[in-house]
């Protein structure tokens, strides 16, 4: 006869709840302390750990690449570059956080409390990382089509690497704040196998305004801000009615617009993954989730730091020319980071 479990697992970035009808435990000998385990028949966890796994190796391997193409082409060292590389570092990590995650699977922690805690903790520097980089991404092309003859004095590199530096020391501060319980790893557990961490329900809600609510509601209008100002100056770039400017500047005009529209993509795609894991995340105060959709919005979470590298790929030619040196090893020769790869 099966029997009905609830459980508790901690994941990036809280801790949820979800339903299971096959479980056994997770360490027989313990008897009933143990947590317990999700059987799942071969065909459903084959592939779902071939599908993590992939996504690990081309999240890590993509990420790398856009890392050093931007680092090593001097070219490329401009500040809305310096940001897609501090969102490219927060997802190269999150990429080897796949395996914590394949490791949750079957809803039990085989490793350390101190592990878990590390898990938790660097899950959520990574992840209020890149909302923090992606906020700077539109509010750098905000100013690039909003104030194009401001630009270039008000966004320096000096100062992109500043506010970079300044957003990751604010995501460690923050996950520091967030997580109360960091001395005394698995005093919260109910049973061996599991890993939680006590997070009080006010944090739960900062977490929520701070890392979606407010993040997005600062996207969202400065890219329809941008989105306006964009079709204005299409339309008189196509007609060629109004526009005074030399034809030097209409030139830097439209490749403004082009990376805006380039990282309106990424932004878009950031919304797509991280909504539904919020989605999520509130309705669980309503009752316990399906194990299914837990796994689909934790991978969908995740795979945002696959999607970012995959839109350079195929939106930016630049990066596509800057693959084929590394592929070919042409970045080793001297004087390569000299190369005109725009």
């Amino acid at each position: 006869m099966v029997t009905r479990v609830q459980r508790r697992v901690f994941y990036c970035p809280t801790e949820q709840s979800y339903t299971s009808d096959e479980t056994e435990l997770c360490y027989p000998h313990l008897g009933n302390s143990s947590c317990r385990r999700i059987v799942r028949p071969l065909s459903v966890s084959v592939p779902i750990y071939i599908t993590l796994s992939s996504l690990s190796v081309l999240t890590v391997t993509l990420n790398l690449m856009v890392i050093i193409t931007i680092s090593h082409f001097k070219k490329l060292h401009t500040p809305t570059n310096f940001l897609l590389l501090s969102l490219s570092i927060a997802d190269f990590c999150v990429g080897f956080l796949f395996i914590f995650q394949i490791l949750l699977m079957d809803g039990c922690w085989y490793l350390s409390a101190n592990w878990c805690v590390f898990y938790s903790v660097i899950c959520l520097v990574l992840t209020s990382a890149s909302i923090g980089t992606i906020v700077l991404i539109s509010i750098d092309r905000y100013i690039a089509v909003c104030d194009p003859l401001h630009y270039p004095t008000k966004v320096t590199p000096n100062r992109a690497k500043m506010c970079i530096v300044a957003c990751w020391f604010c995501s460690v501060f923050y996950t520091f704040v967030y997580i109360e319980v960091i001395k005394h790893p698995g005093i919260f557990n109910s049973c061996t196998g599991q890993c939680t961490t006590y997070i009080h329900l006010v944090a739960k809600l900062m977490h929520l305004f701070f890392c979606f609510i407010i993040p997005v509601s600062i996207i969202v209008l400065l890219y329809v801000r941008v989105f306006v100002v964009a079709v204005s100056q299409a339309r008189a770039m196509h007609s060629q009615v109004g526009v005074v400017t030399p034809h030097g500047s209409l030139k830097v005009n439209r490749s403004e617009l082009k990376a805006a529209r380039v990282l309106g993509v990424l932004v878009v795609g950031f919304l797509l993954c991280l909504t539904p894991f919020y989605i999520v995340l509130l309705s669980v105060r309503f009752g316990a989730i399906n194990m299914t959709h837990l796994v689909f919005v934790i991978c969908l979470y995740y795979s945002n730091s696959f999607l970012n590298p995959m839109i350079y790929v195929f939106l930016y030619p630049w990066f596509r020319k800057c693959l084929k040196y590394i592929i070919s090893l042409q970045i080793l020769k001297s004087g390569s980071s000299e190369a005109n790869i725009l």
